[in-house]
């Protein structure tokens, strides 16, 4: 028996010996990209668990152990399942927003018509620009005194639709969200024009011969075949969702009255203003595991449906 594992052992080390000398020059490539995963996200991840588990104010040299405390405390906290409701209001509406109008112009200028570069080049424009830069931007159209909305709504005579957009708590989470809602329309509409290159067009031409109409061909052969980008933009927007701070912090701040305050900009405030970096930790920690879990079943339910 001992002959046995010693052998097994031999030829597990032969093994790895054998594929080491075969892939030797691609494992020194992928060598930098690890070691820059390992720096900027296994060593902050693990950072940040051990942080959670201290009452570190980000001062003091000595951090204490507290345990699961600052989960507790996170779980009393009032103000993180507000935010948390916040942030579940900007996935839904962040997510489907998106999708269903950058699908839709994706579709219109799937035949390339005349100025399809113009058009593709206007709609993807708001996705190069920094978060900042559109935060600044939308700020300067809500502005209730020389805002470009107001001015808008008073020139076509809906004066009483006018508001102080991000000055009101029942109204500043959607200004902002609609805000970020046009930028992320751009970057849906390239991913998904680029998946409709891919759709068979002879299943298109099957489906009109059958007698299928315009609806029941975009619903039953092109959006199946657009599945697995579909499924990619819902992640990337979804993670998007959870996380999503800058655009928040340069418009309202989180305000006001904390209606437009979301997990991201709770932590940020927790850290560096009120100096509470392990409970700031613990907030962190909630919010990376429910993009994962949300990620995660996402996939699975589409996986779910396939054959």
């Amino acid at each position: 028996m001992a002959e046995a594992r010693a052998l097994t052992r031999h030829g597990g080390v032969a093994a790895v010996r054998k594929n080491w000398r075969r892939y030797s020059v691609g494992y020194l490539f992928l060598l930098p990209a690890a070691i820059l995963y390992a720096v900027f996200m296994v060593y902050p991840f693990v950072r940040s668990v051990y942080l959670s588990l201290t009452d570190w104010d980000g001062a003091q040299p000595v951090k204490h152990f507290v345990g699961l405390r600052n989960f507790q405390t996170l779980i009393q906290d009032p103000l993180v399942w507000t935010s948390l409701g916040h942030n579940l209001i900007w996935v839904v509406i962040g997510t489907i927003v998106p999708i269903v109008i950058g699908l839709l112009l994706a579709v219109l200028l799937w035949s390339r018509p005349r100025g399809f570069t113009i058009f593709r080049t206007i709609y993807f424009m708001p996705q190069i620009l920094p978060a900042v830069v559109i935060g600044i931007v939308w700020s300067w159209i809500y502005n209730p005194v020389f805002g470009l909305l107001n001015q808008a709504l008073t020139a076509v005579g809906l004066d009483s639709w006018t508001h102080g957009w991000l000055g009101e708590p029942n109204l500043a989470l959607y200004a902002v969200l609609a805000a970020a809602i046009w930028a992320e329309i751009g970057f849906v509409f390239v991913i998904v024009l680029a998946g409709l290159q891919n759709v068979s067009r002879e299943l298109l031409e099957a489906a009109l011969i059958d007698g299928a109409n315009a609806w029941q061909q975009f619903w039953h052969v092109t959006i199946p075949q657009l599945a697995n980008v579909l499924t990619t933009v819902t992640v990337l927007l979804l993670i998007g969702g959870f996380s999503v701070f800058d655009i928040v912090f340069v418009m309202t701040g989180g305000g006001p009255a904390n209606s437009t305050e979301l997990i991201a900009t709770y932590t940020y405030k927790e850290a560096f203003t009120q100096n509470q970096v392990g409970y700031a930790a613990a907030l962190s920690l909630v919010l990376t595991a429910i993009s994962l879990i949300a990620s995660v079943v996402l996939i699975r339910v589409r996986e779910r449906g396939e054959p």
